[in-house]
């Protein structure tokens, strides 16, 4: 790939983005001009038909990367191929992540292992692979997709709600290190948008109270939210394309809700 090419359009890669939250950022910022790698899970011909839709619906160039965000070495491998391909990274998404809803007392250490190591670690792992490309170029925007569970708990996700936080944390502490260098680190928090991750976990969330799956979307999910309406995924996507511009060096270190009013109680 030529210079010219690479210095025309940044490079955004972005975490679990062949479906859900992940997806919607990714199609914000191929419509914004960026070249992508996009990461997730799904049948190969359908993450194809989705590389290639977005590569020609948007007129840019668009790669795949299978990398297991469980596994440090495969992200490192992921992060060293984007840089190596493209000479570059502008934009990065941790969006990645696992839920599993269950009592503390009966909570899977599995499960909780597996939470913590991609809604958490995975972050941490990109980024630290990521930081000396942006230090070089004297330019980053980095953007974690945490939740409104960075904010505030919930029952029964003890794990989730701990990674959350984290994210939180790790945002704000990164950002202080690299804010002179022209790279910022923000948090977006969504409440519930109706994903596949969210649709999963009515069912759980049911089993685990004892409540009918109608119950839990109408007094669980969204009475927490005072609009009493999900977040859509093209509004997360828009906040973060927002975030991955140029003209937002002054915002770093935030931990930004976008929940429908949720944190506001």
């Amino acid at each position: 790939m030529s210079s010219t090419h690479r210095a025309s359009r940044p490079l955004a890669l972005i975490t679990g983005s062949t479906s859900g939250i992940g997806l919607g950022i990714a199609e914000a910022l191929a419509a914004g001009g960026a070249d992508l790698v996009i990461n997730g899970f799904g049948a190969p011909h359908d993450i194809e038909d989705t590389r290639a839709r977005l590569a020609a619906q948007h007129g840019v160039d668009v790669a795949y990367d299978s990398a297991d965000m469980s596994r440090p070495d495969a992200i490192e491998a992921m992060v060293r191929g984007a840089i190596e391909r493209c000479g570059r990274i502008d934009v990065l998404v941790n969006n990645a992540g696992i839920q599993h809803v269950a009592p503390i007392d009966e909570f899977p250490v599995d499960k909780w292992d597996a939470i913590l190591a991609i809604n958490l670690s995975a972050a941490f792992h990109t980024i630290r692979h990521a930081l000396p490309a942006m230090k070089r170029q004297g330019f980053g925007r980095i953007v974690n997709v945490a939740s409104a569970h960075a904010l505030v708990a919930s029952p029964y996700k003890s794990a989730y709600v701990a990674a959350k936080h984290g994210i939180a944390g790790l945002t704000k502490t990164v950002a202080l290190e690299v804010a002179e260098q022209g790279i910022t680190v923000n948090a977006v928090c969504p409440g519930y948008v109706l994903t596949p991750l969210v649709r999963k976990q009515i069912p759980d969330t049911a089993r685990a109270r004892g409540i009918s799956e109608d119950e839990v979307v109408r007094n669980v999910l969204l009475a927490a939210q005072p609009t009493r309406q999900f977040v859509t995924v093209e509004e997360v996507a828009a906040l973060v394309a927002f975030l991955a511009r140029r003209d937002t060096a002054s915002i770093t270190g935030a931990v930004l809700p976008i929940e429908g009013g949720w944190t506001a109680h």
